[in-house]
């Protein structure tokens, strides 16, 4: 990766980077032995780095918001807790953008991508966006390789 494109990612994800509510992500595990914050880092580099290499022209803040904050619902979704993490694949996305625009007070835009990042499990919540897109896929390849890979 270019210096100017590293140095870009590193200024718009640094105040994630800091943010006390976003490092309780560490303390979650999301795949095999990957924390979802880890995750989260993983997917934002991957959905830079495809976007850069198709000259998809994203916004590169709201691709990478969306990418850092994508699984920002800070519980265990692998311990049974009487039901409230039931079916959590089909209802984290949406608990993650309600947690991200209440802390964040991100725009409309990248709720979208954090909210439609889990199609097509979630059907009708199909992504809008360029940056919706790219998120969508990265999380997909990123989880693939966490599964599979580092256990």
């Amino acid at each position: 990766m270019r210096r100017q494109d590293e140095e870009e990612m590193n200024r718009i994800l640094s105040g994630f980077r800091s943010d006390e509510t976003v490092l309780q992500m560490k303390q979650y595990v999301q795949h095999g032995n990957v924390s979802t914050y880890d995750h989260c880092e993983n997917v934002a580099r991957l959905s830079y780095r495809i976007d850069k290499r198709l000259h998809l022209h994203c916004d590169p803040d709201v691709l990478l918001t969306g990418a850092m904050l994508h699984d920002f619902y800070l519980y265990d979704w692998h311990r049974p807790d009487g039901g409230s993490h039931r079916l959590h694949g089909f209802r984290h996305a949406r608990v993650a953008a309600d947690k991200a625009k209440e802390v964040f007070g991100i725009d409309g835009k990248t709720e979208e991508v954090i909210a439609t990042h889990m199609w097509p499990l979630n059907i009708g919540k199909i992504p809008g966006s360029r940056e919706a897109w790219v998120v969508c896929i990265a999380d997909k390849c990123v989880s693939l390789y966490e599964t599979v890979f580092r256990r």
